[in-house]
């Protein structure tokens, strides 16, 4: 154990976060995701959803402050009528690090975007349209 890291936090996904660089993103998933079909690189969270383990990714993740939108949900499909009050979780957590804009990406553009991603974290959330796409940024001196 160390002091001050979430233990939500695996050693695996500890050693990805500190191998992404500057511009590198990760995927949060949902429970319906395909997580696996999309990446080469697929971390198991499972039994967590994804609020708590974006809460402990933001604690040490720096958001990219170059970006305008360091941050991407996939956006609900037209004329689906469910209800994502995650969002507004989502926003709460972020806010507390950095205001960003956030980007809602079409559900197929999305999954594109995450076949590029550095690593996809498949979690056990429940609630749809729960993915989420993060850049990284730098730390400055």
């Amino acid at each position: 154990m160390l002091k001050g890291i979430p233990s939500i936090l695996s050693p695996e996904l500890l050693k990805v976060l500190m191998e992404m660089g500057h511009g590198d993103e990760i995927v949060l998933a949902d429970g319906n995701f395909p997580a696996a079909s999309h990446t080469n690189r697929l971390l198991r969270s499972d039994g967590h959803g994804v609020p708590e383990l974006l809460k402990a990714v933001l604690s040490l993740f720096p958001l990219d402050s170059y970006s305008k939108q360091p941050i991407a949900l996939m956006a609900v499909v037209p004329g689906d009528t469910v209800k994502t009050p995650i969002w507004d979780t989502y926003k709460d957590i972020v806010c507390k690090h950095t205001p960003p804009e956030i980007e809602y990406v079409e559900r197929f553009a999305f999954y594109e975007r995450a076949k590029k991603a550095y690593a996809i974290v498949a979690t056990s959330e429940k609630a749809l349209y729960a993915n989420i796409i993060l850049k990284k940024g730098v730390i400055s001196p």
